[in-house]
């Protein structure tokens, strides 16, 4: 046992957890997508004095569809009176908002998938939408706002992390991959510089970018903006280290996520083999060593079952900043959840128990991911094969290499004769479930098909449900994200 270890034992059951004098948060509640960490709940909790977090994820189709559905509230109208520059947002408003809604069984209108070369139109509007989600979380307070982007969804970044940044969002995270020029970005966005990411193409013979050009959608003449702090997500002490060793890919902190945290895991360390229910067997060794994450000396967070007041104090006497916490404030009142799929997730809570499963399969990006078995959900295996296969979101698309020079884009979820033709294999394509269009279900904005077929949820959650249950038994009736973040703290 190591010094830390040994202090953290001694202290934990004793120590009360206390805010600290610096502007660092105790808890960030995580950011979970798609548009389940909504404005509502991240604002909810930047008001308690802690980090809430927007998930960045496919929030353009997030807007869009917002607005056709009558944009409820005006909250997104709201916002876009606010954006910086007025004729973007008016465009966005009259390309998508229908007063009333759509009508009954009227698909919500197509947006252009990401690509290296994205049309002008895509471009304003995820820009908007950034903006839009940052602004109703930081609306009305002084608290702190986050943003989480996927590393894997690289065509989107640029565009979406200046949105947020024009709306002066205090973090940034990013997880699901090695985010070394993330740093550099923020600081060159922070000016209205011109940057580029170097994507991740398969086979490629040669250095491929995306490019963003602020001023040029801009018109320019806009102030410098606030450049936020970035947190690495990581699962392995030995990528905090090798982020931290050049100023240009060093981040403000870490948050070091276990294998029991919903969403995408890290793969496991090893030979990867799998147990009887084919889930990832995870051992010793996909443990960080947080004395070593410590030792690098900027500040990290805990998160993968770190959801009640004993796990942030063992959080704390280990030298970490706080903790990250998302399937207690997935539940809360304020999450962007469906309420029909909240309900029943407690219901399954307060039954026989609640599965989830790592699949290893159900992600197109290869990472395992978190999968709670509901009824009327693509975890139910007929629903799945009844689903019929297709790709017209393409947020979690790989870009490929056609021909030197060219790229093409393909995703195992996708219908497995296209993938294939683009030189993909069907072993590759088996189990593969679409999740841009199931978590949109998930968040009641799921698609309606011309033929009349709903897309199905897929809803994912973290394996630690102690604190949900005490919750649970705290208030049958639900809880709000303040009365999460208060347990958290006693």
């Amino acid at each position: 046992m190591t010094l830390l270890e040994t202090t953290a034992s001694a202290t934990l059951a004793t120590a009360p957890i206390l805010r600290s004098s610096r502007t660092l948060p105790t808890i960030i509640q995580g950011g979970m997508g798609v548009g389940v960490s909504s404005w509502e709940l991240a604002r909810a909790v930047s008001k308690t004095g802690q980090l809430g977090v927007v998930s960045g994820t496919a929030l353009d189709t997030v807007i869009a569809r917002r607005l056709q559905d009558g944009d409820q509230g005006g909250h997104v109208r709201r916002a876009l009176e606010h954006f910086p520059v007025s004729a973007l947002a008016d465009r966005v408003l009259r390309k998508y908002f229908r007063a009333g809604g759509r009508g009954p069984g009227i698909p919500y209108l197509p947006i252009a998938k990401p690509s290296q070369h994205p049309l002008v139109k895509s471009l304003e509007l995820s820009v908007v939408a950034n903006f839009v989600e940052v602004w109703l979380a930081k609306e009305g307070h002084d608290g702190l706002v986050g943003i989480n982007f996927l590393e894997k969804v690289q065509l989107a970044t640029p565009s979406a992390a200046y949105g947020a940044m024009l709306a002066g969002v205090d973090y940034v995270l990013m997880g699901a991959g090695i985010p070394a020029e993330i740093p550099a970005l923020l600081t060159g966005l922070a000016e209205h510089e011109t940057r580029s990411l170097d994507l991740h193409v398969e086979n490629s013979t040669t250095r491929y970018s995306v490019e963003f050009n602020p001023q040029a959608l801009t018109g320019g003449q806009l102030p410098p903006l606030h450049r936020p702090r970035f947190l690495a997500i990581v699962a392995a002490h030995v990528l905090a280290v090798y982020l931290t060793r050049e100023e240009s890919t060093r981040p403000d902190g870490f948050v070091i996520e276990g294998p029991r945290a919903g969403g995408h895991n890290a793969p496991p360390r090893g030979r990867g083999s799998l147990d009887d229910d084919g889930q990832p067997v995870y051992g010793p060794r996909d443990d960080a060593d947080l004395a070593k994450v410590a030792a690098v000396g900027l500040p990290f967070w805990v998160a993968g079952g770190y959801g009640t007041p004993d796990r942030v104090r063992e959080a704390l006497a280990l030298g970490a900043a706080g903790v990250q916490v998302g399937t207690l404030f997935a539940l809360a009142a304020e999450s962007g959840l469906d309420e029909t799929l909240r309900a029943q997730l407690l219901g399954e809570i307060d039954g026989p128990g609640l599965q989830i499963r790592t699949d290893p399969l159900a992600s197109s990006t290869g990472f395992p991911f978190k999968v709670a078995t509901l009824p009327e959900t693509l975890s139910d295996d007929t629903l799945y094969e009844e689903r019929p296969r297709l790709c017209d979101l393409g947020y979690l698309r790989v870009p490929y290499e056609r021909t030197p020079g060219v790229i093409g884009y393909r995703c195992p979820a996708e219908p497995v004769a296209t993938f294939v033709r683009k030189g993909g294999s069907s072993e590759e394509a088996a189990g593969r479930k679409c999740l841009c269009n199931a978590l949109l279900a998930n968040v009641s904005l799921g698609q309606t098909r011309r033929d009349g077929y709903r897309e199905v949820p897929l809803v994912t959650l973290g394996t630690d449900l102690v604190g949900v249950m005490a919750l649970r038994a705290r208030y049958p009736d639900g809880w709000s994200a303040a009365e999460a973040v208060a347990y958290l703290e006693a």
